[in-house]
């Protein structure tokens, strides 16, 4: 007969908490939480657990054509270092009452982090050039955009202030969002993980959890194409300010996260 571990039952009710906390993650990623909570623990125990407790996430994998790739396409033009290509987009939502809301998310392709998300009734290329003036003159210009050839990306506004700023610009084919893809997949994450598990009573409900989502996704969630590891920990990191809430339960981490 099997012996049973003594931290077997804490370790399983950790799993289900953050299986709970985190209804879109896989068992991968619940072992990358689970040893930045400090467990020592290796992916196949957690599986074990995993499956031992019936859980699981669905699945969505619907299929796509890929007619034909464009020079600015994401397969063409892949990124090769930080601020080598930001790429953006529109998400639409919408509050409890039925109004509909918009977001701007601007991600950084390499490093995976996502720079920002504007969040307001309305939003267009003046704002566009708003958040792109603010990013760029507290991070810095990248070499590319990429983006759709939509209304507020194609204005001549935006494209002659990048122009002068020698930023080149990535327009993707009409009606083809997988050569975009990765804000593409950035929009299903922030769509799967918050958007559709979230009722947003006010516009004012949505910024917040919408940031505190941000603040999660570049500091704690583990990424799979980064070997588990989130696009920008330096908020866990031991050389860091806030070394100390290395040692912290992760469900405290994530409730003294500061919404901006």
């Amino acid at each position: 007969m099997a012996q049973v571990r003594d931290d077997e039952k804490p370790l399983t009710q950790r799993i289900i908490e953050l299986a709970s906390m985190f209804g879109r993650y896989g068992y991968r990623r619940i072992t990358a939480l689970l040893r930045l909570d400090g467990w020592w623990v290796n992916h196949k125990r957690v599986e074990r657990i995993w499956r031992q407790e019936g859980l699981k996430v669905p699945r969505k994998q619907p299929k796509r054509g890929r007619l034909w790739l464009n020079e600015n396409s994401c397969i063409r033009l892949r990124p090769e270092r930080k601020d080598h290509v930001w790429s953006y987009d529109f998400v639409q939502a919408r509050t409890h009452d039925g109004r509909s809301f918009r977001m701007l998310a601007i991600i950084d392709e390499f490093t995976r982090e996502c720079l920002a998300i504007d969040v307001a009734r309305k939003l267009n290329h003046d704002d566009v050039l708003e958040r792109l003036s603010w990013l760029m003159a507290t991070r810095g210009v990248p070499e590319y955009i990429r983006s759709d050839n939509g209304s507020e990306f194609t204005a001549h506004a935006v494209r002659d202030w990048l122009k002068r700023l020698e930023v080149k610009t990535l327009y993707i084919t009409p009606g083809s969002p997988w050569e975009n893809g990765y804000i593409e997949s950035f929009n299903s994450k922030l769509a799967d993980e918050l958007l559709e598990r979230e009722i947003f009573y006010s516009l004012h409900e949505a910024k917040v959890l919408i940031e505190r989502w941000r603040v999660e996704y570049n500091t704690i969630r583990p990424h799979s194409s980064l070997g588990y590891r989130p696009p920008a920990p330096a908020t866990f990191s031991p050389e860091g300010p806030a070394s100390a809430s290395l040692r912290q339960p992760l469900r405290d981490q994530l409730r003294n996260l500061q919404v901006v």
